[in-house]
């Protein structure tokens, strides 16, 4: 980064621009590889000291219908001006999952939905990841959401 003064979203440019998220994760199961919330957030940590930046995550709860989803916000601040930038990830919150009880359930839809709060706010592509597309064996893939779906403040 050079002396001049950088707005919020040249920051969030150069930061994007040069972080790398290398997928540290193996599922032990399908054998591939994946990136954490927490593989995101140590390669970004560096980028944020250099760009004058710190970056915030929350939760919070949407009900939608009988569906539950937790909705998940990053947001990049500039240390010095106070702008920032936002995203926001979401991810439903099954009623139950093998193996676990409520709060790993909760956790886990967390874990996901801060994942792609992360992923939007940074630009980091996980088309190619077979976590997106993966159904573990249980039949029909999934489908895009089509164009005209509600936006996520629909949702609320």
């Amino acid at each position: 980064m050079s002396n001049t003064k950088h707005n919020i979203r040249q920051k969030l440019q150069g930061i994007q621009t040069s972080l790398k998220a290398p997928k540290g994760q193996t599922n032990k199961f399908g054998g591939y590889k994946y990136r954490s919330c927490e593989d995101i957030l140590t390669a970004l940590k560096p980028h944020l000291a250099e760009w004058g930046c710190f970056l915030t995550i929350s939760d919070g709860i949407a009900e939608k219908g009988d569906r539950l989803f937790l909705v998940a916000s990053a947001q990049l601040t500039d240390s010095e001006s106070g702008e920032y930038v936002l995203t926001v990830g979401m991810a439903e919150i099954p009623e139950s999952k093998k193996g676990m009880d409520q709060a790993q359930v909760t956790g886990s839809s967390s874990s996901y939905a801060r994942k792609y709060a992360l992923n939007g706010l940074f630009c980091i592509d996980d088309t190619k990841d077979p976590d997106a597309t993966n159904d573990h064996g249980k039949g029909a893939p999934r489908t895009k959401v089509p164009s005209n779906s509600k936006k996520t403040e629909d949702l609320f």
